[in-house]
């Protein structure tokens, strides 16, 4: 592909971003955290976790679900880690230890069978609780999975969109090459 039809496709995802990140300042002020600055950052990750996944549906329903796992598996090491106060410095180690073993048993259970996506999820969720004034368990889900299906939808959009541009510059060749064999 000629650097001049390449060029549209940068350009392409660059007008995906960008409306992605205005987006991202309308929907902010919807999410349940007060006076929060965005959480575009969210669907910028899963938009990428959606290549990782295979550049589908499917593995876009696999981000989701581990999306939602990790959310799961962030808040049981929260509570267990308190509950285990008495160890001290190893209480949230051990809650970490405890938690991992389930999740990692998850890649033998579609569609959980994409780890990686549950390690980011609980990542984002733990940065969420960490960062985020005002966040309990219920905000920092909410928006998690929101910005998450922004991203997942995003991650669809520049498939498609590429595709189909592709696709389109495959047309005329082929076209050319029926009409006239000799090329």
């Amino acid at each position: 592909m000629s650097w001049s039809k390449f060029i549209v496709i940068p350009i392409m995802v660059a007008a995906l971003a960008f409306t992605i990140q205005a987006l991202d300042q309308l929907v902010a002020g919807l999410m349940p955290v007060a006076d929060n600055v965005g959480f575009g950052w969210i669907a910028f990750i899963s938009w990428a976790m959606y290549f990782m996944a295979g550049c589908s549906l499917g593995g876009g329903k696999k981000v989701f679900c581990n999306y939602a796992a990790g959310i799961v598996a962030s808040v049981v090491i929260m509570l267990l880690g308190a509950a285990l106060g008495g160890l001290g410095f190893f209480a949230f180690p051990v809650a970490v230890f405890v938690v991992v073993i389930p999740c990692i048993c998850l890649e033998r259970i579609p569609p959980f069978d994409f780890v990686p996506a549950l390690f980011v999820g609980a990542g984002i969720f733990f940065g969420f609780m960490s960062y985020v004034p005002g966040a309990t368990f219920a905000s920092a889900t909410v928006t998690e999975l929101v910005y998450c299906v922004i991203g997942l939808g995003y991650g669809w959009m520049t498939v498609t969109l590429r595709g189909k541009y592709e696709a389109s510059l495959q047309a005329p060749n082929d076209e050319a090459s029926v009409e006239h064999p000799s090329h």
